[in-house]
């Protein structure tokens, strides 16, 4: 996930104004990036079935393979800021793509969990490296008019992975095996990071973060509750998203066809999501922040209720994937609304937040699921979302009360 927010390189860089030249180039390599990022991050979810039983694994083990990109994301995005101090952007980069080539070639190829899993966890690496700064890149690369559409466009590689990573995976899986299906991510990285050398220009830092700002958000009440809204969001959806393909599979008893289109279903709905959400989030921000999580509580209710139904299991879909792609947008626009003076220390908790979530809901998911099987674990990603809608509104409370009291 892109964190939209500017570095104080950025805002030094921003000074130039329109007088900085536009490198449209190198803001579609960098949506190319993150289209290769989110969808192998995401290839698991749809091939969680044949992995598990090529490494002889369980459901469960084998959904840890997001749980470790998720913990690696985490530790990265916390502390890459520091670690990198003065260092060019432009070489991160660089660096971070060729670690994600590597980590694919190494999940293709793996002999055994123990390198699947570290190939999991470098590109845990790469995803918590690039989203800490690539959206403030993409600023950098345009003149101040145009930084919208620049924003629009890695948004748009974002969006694309989401909807078609997992269909994608689970058609390659059926062709070419699991295996083939994660290695056909490498030639697209290889073309990814050429077309970043080429593209991309030298982006030195003119300061680096520090750590305080981030610290002194946790003193804000506001704050606190809105992270621990986006924390129950995200671990409700991916208690419930890592294990959709073994879901479809043992309890709607879908083929491998079927399957693909389910996933189609989910990732369409969610494209869609995201382009009516900007309309909406403007005027009825606090409401979308509560109806959408509600609304997916209730998806996974109706899936656990009516799951052997093919035709009430895609309609649920559509209504799961709007809700959980769009769901996001508006807590990054709660974030620029509620932190506009601290708005990169806030997006580096976020993408921390979120990463730490999706982690621990695709941990959670894989106990219950082993331990108590599909439906119950649909349940119980019921309650942590309803659990977040509950939490969004504490938020919208707390919001409006310190807008009257001011």
């Amino acid at each position: 996930m892109a964190t939209l927010v500017a570095t104080p390189a950025t805002r030094f860089d921003a000074t130039q104004g329109s007088a900085r030249p536009a490198r449209w180039g190198a803001v579609y390599a960098m949506a190319l990036c993150s289209f290769v990022l989110v969808a192998s991050e995401f290839l698991p979810v749809s091939l969680l079935s044949p992995i598990a039983e090529t490494l002889h694994l369980t459901e469960g083990q084998a959904g840890q393979a997001i749980a470790i990109s998720g913990v690696f994301a985490v530790v990265t995005s916390l502390s890459f800021s520091v670690l990198l101090g003065r260092i060019d952007r432009r070489r991160v980069v660089l660096a971070l793509i060729a670690m994600l080539i590597v980590s694919g070639a190494m999940v293709a190829f793996a002999p055994s969990y123990l390198v699947f899993m570290t190939g999991r966890a470098l590109l845990g690496v790469a995803i918590g490296g690039f989203w800490s700064m690539s959206a403030a890149i993409a600023i950098r690369l345009v003149p101040e008019e145009s930084v919208g559409k620049a924003l629009a466009i890695m948004s748009g590689g974002t969006a694309l992975a989401t909807a078609l990573a997992a269909p994608l995976g689970s058609l390659l899986g059926s062709l070419i095996g699991w295996r083939g299906a994660f290695f056909c991510v490498v030639p697209v990285a290889v073309g990814a990071l050429a077309w970043q050398a080429i593209a991309l220009p030298r982006l030195p830092v003119a300061e680096h973060q520090s750590a305080r700002a981030t610290i002194g958000l946790l003193r804000s009440r506001a704050v606190l509750l809105g992270l621990f809204a986006v924390a129950m969001l995200f671990v409700g959806q991916f208690a419930l998203f890592t294990y959709l393909r073994p879901f479809l599979e043992q309890v709607t008893h879908v083929g491998v066809v079927m399957l693909s289109v389910m996933l189609l279903i989910v990732g369409a709905s969610g494209f869609v999501g995201t382009v009516v959400i900007g309309r909406v989030i403007v005027k009825r921000l606090f409401l979308t922040l509560w109806v959408l999580p509600a609304a997916m509580a209730a998806v996974a209710v109706g899936l656990a209720l009516f799951g052997g139904s093919t035709l009430a299991t895609a309609a649920l879909l559509a209504i799961w994937g709007f809700a959980g792609t769009a769901a996001p947008v508006g807590w990054w626009t709660w974030l620029a609304r509620t932190l506009p003076e601290d708005a990169e220390a806030g997006g580096g908790l976020m993408v921390a937040v979120v990463q730490l979530a999706i982690t621990l809901g695709a941990t959670v998911g894989g106990l219950v699921y082993d331990t108590a099987g599909a439906v119950p674990e649909f349940l119980s990603s019921a309650a942590l979302l309803g659990v977040a809608a509950i939490a969004a509104l504490a938020a919208a409370s707390h919001d409006r009360t310190t807008a009257v009291d001011q």
